[in-house]
């Protein structure tokens, strides 16, 4: 429920705003139609909450899109331009797992839970949440899929509403092209650990090696180095849309309220997928001790000679 009511004020700020009001019900609708038929639906049906792995990126996706669907875009002009940057940046973070997720469910990944889901029934279990036919299960499914739906609604389409909404214009400030240069080397970075980690597997594949631990390249310094570049590509995201949180105060383009509200938005969006990566998706697996004694949960560091879990 904490989660529930924390997802609700982004999503109100940017309805009530006067510059982003008209993409954030367009964004709200099209959310609400996606994950509806790709995640709430199939979750009913089948009991599984593994399909929000193809609601959340295709979200990012229409997000990505919602200015020219809007119309506050249109006629839409490529170039290098913040608008641009910032839309090309959701498509590519959102088409890059949301394809995989397509081919993932081609192949028959999604017949059974994923185990970052299945973590998640065990944080039901501890509240007494055990019964995949009761009413409380059902609806506890549905609320945490609606809790991601409300996020990409509200918290994570901040830095795109924000950057599009007129409050800052002309060139790039120098802390955009920061910001943009730091979403590069994120990308590529989540993009190297994903393909290093599919590699690994294809090799335990080949060599009939089951519960191995990935323990090369970048996972040589992060148990999870793939979370830790998503985690810094919304931040960066976030430096790309502090000039334009600043015009809108300097200029005062919004009531108080509203500019105080988006200005916590868009800082939250580092915190928020932060808990999401780290308390919500990152696994305490058993089996992997000496891995978890040497090598750090989240943030890349040096290696250890062992009896430290790491930050």
């Amino acid at each position: 429920m904490f989660l529930f009511l924390m997802s609700l004020p982004p999503v109100v700020t940017l309805l009530l705003s006067t510059n982003c009001s008209l993409m954030a019900n367009t964004n709200c609708i099209m959310q609400l139609v996606l994950f509806l038929l790709t995640a709430n639906l199939p979750a009913l049906v089948t009991g599984r909450m593994s399909y929000v792995d193809i609601a959340w990126p295709w979200g990012l996706v229409t997000i990505g899109l919602t200015p020219l669907l809007s119309g506050a875009q249109w006629p839409f002009q490529l170039g290098f331009d913040r608008a641009t940057l910032v839309m090309v940046a959701y498509l590519v973070s959102g088409l890059r797992m949301g394809l995989g997720a397509l081919v993932m469910a081609a192949f028959g990944h999604l017949n059974k839970e994923l185990p970052r889901y299945l973590f998640q029934r065990r944080r039901w279990a501890k509240k007494g949440i055990t019964d995949e036919n009761s009413f409380m299960y059902k609806a506890t499914m549905q609320k945490e899929i609606l809790v991601q739906c409300l996020s990409n609604m509200g918290c994570l389409a901040m830095p795109l509403l924000v950057q599009t909404s007129g409050y800052l214009t002309g060139p790039l400030t120098w802390l955009e092209v920061a910001g943009w240069a730091m979403w590069t080397g994120s990308i590529l970075f989540e993009h190297a650990a994903d393909q290093q980690k599919l590699n690994f597997a294809q090799e335990c594949k080949k060599n009939k090696l089951n519960n191995a631990t990935c323990d090369v390249g970048l996972w040589r310094y992060s148990r999870h180095p793939n979370y830790f570049g998503e985690w810094m590509v919304w931040n960066s995201l976030v430096v790309t849309t502090i000039p334009s949180i600043l015009a809108m105060w300097q200029e005062k383009q919004e009531n108080t309220l509203t500019m105080i509200c988006l200005t916590l938005g868009v800082v939250s969006v580092s915190w928020a997928m932060y808990q999401c990566l780290v308390n919500y998706t990152v696994q305490r697996r058993p089996d992997y001790m000496k891995y978890q004694d040497t090598v750090n949960m989240f943030v890349p560091g040096r290696r250890k000679q062992g009896g430290g879990k790491g930050e």
